[in-house]
């Protein structure tokens, strides 16, 4: 949000070692006085079960004070969109869609390593609008306590427009999340983390609609497969496939297949990454500072 909007952050000054430390039931406790601070709250909501979780609690803490809205672009899987809107629905939720216009910058179409900045920022900044129209004091998402120590450019975005992650503030990792939403009996508790379309792109490759078009064709071929948690890296004419390790042999079992839907996308090449699935693997090629590594010489 940005600072002439007024979101009351009212987040306890607690060190994150002691929230961290505090078991389940005591941080779902404090999660529940953080959500009892705000009166009517706008979640982020990508249908990812960080922000479900976030949505479901707002719902049922604030008696109905709560709207889900989704961000809607070229870089959202329509697949993603349409799980988000039966889980909204499912639980009663009041579920808006906003069109963000992130494809349209160049600087985020330039994918250097901050590219998530000019994307949260278009995002938040639609929903600032959003929520003053509606007279809602509060815009919170799905942060968790374990996304403080990645490359997290958009952070900075949701941080400079006063966005609140309660989540993060009750020191909540990715594991009790998983847990608290399977105690609700959240459809998506076991949902593979997803993001967005270009974060298949390598750093310093141009962003294309028809790139992200290609990368959500050639996913969606794999998951109708029986494959859950996976990426398809874009490298121009390459896409180099990570999936779990216990994976590689229904990949290879499923090969012809693959390479068929996978050329049918548009790709030349299907590769095999034999490291297996990494969260965010196109970080590796940047350095601990954000910048892209320089390419090794011969010698």
């Amino acid at each position: 949000m940005n600072t002439e909007y007024a979101i009351r952050n009212t987040q306890s000054v607690i060190s994150v070692e002691v929230i961290v430390r505090m078991d389940l039931d005591e941080k779902l406790k404090r999660l529940e006085s953080i959500f009892r601070e705000m009166d009517r709250v706008v979640v982020a909501y990508s249908g990812g079960v960080d922000s479900t979780l976030v949505m479901k609690l707002a719902h049922d803490l604030l008696e109905g004070g709560v709207i889900a809205v989704t961000a809607v672009s070229p870089s959202l899987p329509a697949q993603e969109l349409a799980e988000a809107q039966a889980i909204a629905r499912e639980m009663g939720v009041r579920h808006e869609l906003i069109e963000s216009h992130e494809t349209e910058d160049a600087r985020y179409l330039a994918n250097a390593s901050n590219r998530c900045y000019f994307c949260k920022s278009e995002v938040y900044d639609e929903m600032i609008g959003f929520a003053r129209s509606m007279d809602f004091g509060y815009i919170v998402d799905g942060t968790n306590a374990d996304d403080a120590g990645d490359h997290r450019p958009g952070r900075r975005a949701a941080q400079e427009r006063g966005v609140r992650s309660p989540l993060q503030e009750a020191g909540m990792t990715k594991d009790e999340v998983r847990e608290l939403a399977r105690r609700y009996g959240l459809p998506n508790w076991d949902k593979p983390a997803a993001a967005c379309l270009s974060s298949r792109i390598p750093y310093g490759n141009v962003i294309t609609v028809e790139a992200l078009s290609q990368v959500e064709q050639a996913e969606l071929a794999l998951r109708r497969m029986g494959l859950r948690q996976l990426r398809v890296r874009h490298h121009d004419q390459v896409a180099r496939i990570e999936v779990d390790l216990e994976d590689f042999k229904k990949i290879l079992a499923q090969r012809e297949e693959i390479v068929g839907a996978l050329k049918a996308a548009g790709y030349t090449y299907i590769t095999l990454d034999l490291a297996g699935f990494r969260s965010g693997s196109m970080n590796e090629a940047i350095s601990p500072n954000g910048r892209r590594k320089a390419p090794r010489t011969a010698g």
